[in-house]
């Protein structure tokens, strides 16, 4: 193994170790704390004012680390790709919380808007890329590749936007979306090394380093939140390496929990907009179970465990 995968592995979660400690009590010098929703769960009502925009360390600190270990790699397309798209997301979900603390209210950037910027990423996205690259998908198991032309460009738009939306979502107990993205993403190290893309390897295993630093901090009773800054950068980090190491339709498998989550909301507002009743007795899927009598920490183990047998299936698929 390169030891510089375990160099910036390290790194990552070392610095991340060492800046959320200053991090945490600046973000409460400045009052940037969590708003909890008045229709929120009474039993996160205590969440309210704890710190958030966590996820800034978890971008900034792998993509400063991968820059001093491995500094040509912003010259290669398909690791520009990735790196603008984890910072690109990122400050989109910057702006959607700094609006939040600011206004001290849950609305944030308007949904419209976000769903914009996330689109015109994902569409200028797509262009770098298939300028360097194929518009083919790779059908696992079945080993078959289909040109897809024009459709390629509507497979990227929906991986970008909705990856980054169902990642959103499962951000909602303490140490989940960071410990199911951390688990997502193995995989795709897995898959970066056996293609030899060495430079996104590095950058994933020190993403990797950083997220575990973060979920010291971050698991329950949580002394930090990423907020959208880091669940909108983990959602288009997952969408541009799949599309980078042609794992498209994997990122289904792999990302089990991402696309519960998605679903169960767009079920929910569905079907109450036309019965003005519920299938869910909460949505995101998570609060779901927390109603359903689970303890915050025993729905965060159970939907890792979840996201880790999707993460085991995907590897399976991707190499039977």
């Amino acid at each position: 193994m390169n030891l510089n995968y375990l160099i910036a592995f390290i790194a990552g979660l070392l610095a991340t170790l060492a800046t959320m400690p200053l991090l945490i009590p600046f973000l409460h010098k400045i009052k940037f704390g969590q708003v909890e929703r008045e229709e929120g769960l009474a039993s996160h009502k205590a969440k309210g004012g704890t710190p958030t925009m966590g996820g800034i360390i978890f971008v900034l600190v792998p993509v400063l680390v991968t820059l001093i270990l491995r500094p040509h790699s912003v010259f290669n397309t398909e690791m520009m790709i990735v790196i603008l798209a984890y910072l690109g997301y990122a400050l989109i979900g910057f702006i959607d919380d700094f609006i939040i603390v600011v206004r001290k209210n849950n609305e944030g950037l308007r949904p419209a808007y976000k769903f914009a910027l996330q689109s015109l990423l994902a569409v200028i996205f797509y262009f770098i890329y298939q300028s360097i690259a194929e518009t083919t998908l790779h059908i696992p198991v079945l080993h078959v590749t289909w040109e897809m032309g024009i459709l390629y460009f509507i497979l990227i738009f929906i991986m970008f936007t909705a990856e980054s939306n169902a990642v959103n979502f499962t951000d909602g107990l303490d140490g989940l979306c960071a410990g199911t993205c951390l688990i997502a993403i193995f995989p795709y190290i897995i898959f970066a090394l056996v293609q030899e893309k060495s430079d996104l390897a590095l950058f994933l295993l020190a993403i990797s380093g950083s997220l575990l630093g973060y979920l010291r901090f971050n698991l329950h009773p949580a002394r930090i939140f990423m907020g959208d800054t880091g669940s909108l950068a983990l959602g288009g980090l997952l969408a541009a390496t799949a599309m980078i190491l042609k794992q498209e339709l994997l990122l289904v498998i792999i990302g089990g929990v991402f696309l519960a989550e998605m679903l169960s909301v767009v079920i929910q507002v569905s079907y109450y907009k036309r019965t003005k009743k519920r299938i869910f007795k909460m949505a995101p899927l998570h609060h779901h179970f927390e109603m359903s009598g689970y303890k915050e920490t025993q729905v965060v183990i159970l939907f890792w465990s979840i996201g880790l047998i999707c993460a085991v299936i995907g590897l399976i698929l991707a190499f039977i």
